[in-house]
């Protein structure tokens, strides 16, 4: 599938939210891509806010900072996926997380999640985002990919994909550098 991906701006931000709210996105509406960019406790929230509800908007203030918190990919002009990615040091869970913790001290830019509403998937969207993911790390001056994709046989849950699976990885010529759990190695990319 041939998509546009572009970085996540606040001018962007509405594409996100239709995307998140599409059928098949409940997960996504729930953590909105921050789950992995805390490590603890969260802390009290405002009077009469939900975790969800802070989430969404800590997500959208990351969109002002210097590197965006993900891309959003594009069949024509219409949202239809996203993938979390950026600078390893942005997810703090990462460090101390059994599975995806450093394997080494090389600074890497890590891939974290895919979202994709049910009516497109099947269609390759999570690999056309992996794909832009590549591109735009690598212009970042990213020179290490890294990731933490499911390796199970046969088809997993949509709701337990959404690290991606290895094959796609493997297409895209990640190699194995660990793997901590029978189902979940690390994978790694030099982009070029």
């Amino acid at each position: 599938m041939k998509l546009t991906v572009r970085p996540l701006t606040p001018e962007r931000w509405p594409d996100l939210e239709a995307l998140f709210n599409a059928k098949g996105c409940s997960v996504a509406r729930g953590c909105w891509c921050m789950f992995y960019r805390r490590s603890g406790e969260r802390g009290p929230l405002p009077a009469g806010t939900t975790a969800a509800q802070a989430n969404r908007a800590d997500l959208k203030k990351l969109t002002h900072g210097d590197t965006p918190p993900g891309l959003i990919g594009y069949r024509g002009k219409v949202p239809v996926g996203w993938v979390s990615l950026g600078p390893r040091e942005d997810y703090a869970k990462l460090k101390r997380s059994p599975v995806m913790k450093p394997v080494d001290e090389l600074p890497v830019w890590s891939i974290i999640c895919f979202v994709v509403p049910s009516e497109y998937r099947g269609q390759g969207v999570a690999r056309a985002l992996l794909d832009g993911a590549i591109a735009y790390a690598k212009k970042q001056g990213a020179t290490l990919l890294e990731a933490y994709p499911v390796d199970k046989p046969g088809r997993s849950h949509d709701d337990f994909m959404w690290f991606g699976a290895k094959s796609m990885y493997d297409n895209a010529g990640f190699e194995e550098v660990a793997r901590r759990k029978p189902q979940r190695p690390v994978v790694r990319l030099k982009p070029v």
